[in-house]
């Protein structure tokens, strides 16, 4: 299991409804809009890197409003 915060900038005055959208993604655990350089913060998991890229290329980056995203994933040391 890969788990990834997903920072995403969105289109001005679109935060709320990206948030909303996302929420309904499977592999989506949490999605919260916030104030600063992001506009919207997503926990997500996965099987593998793989299927983590898929999700977050594949169905988050498509949906309309969402300018980009930077990828963390979760490291545990």
């Amino acid at each position: 299991m890969v788990q990834a915060y997903i920072l995403i900038q969105t289109e001005v005055g679109r935060a709320a409804e990206v948030a909303e959208r996302i929420r309904g993604i499977e592999g989506v655990a949490e999605a919260h809009d916030v104030t600063g350089p992001y506009d919207v913060i997503v926990q997500a998991e996965a099987d593998d890197v793989n299927a983590l890229g898929t999700l977050v290329v594949a169905r988050i980056q498509r949906l309309e409003g969402i300018a980009r995203t930077l990828t963390c994933p979760i490291v545990n040391i």
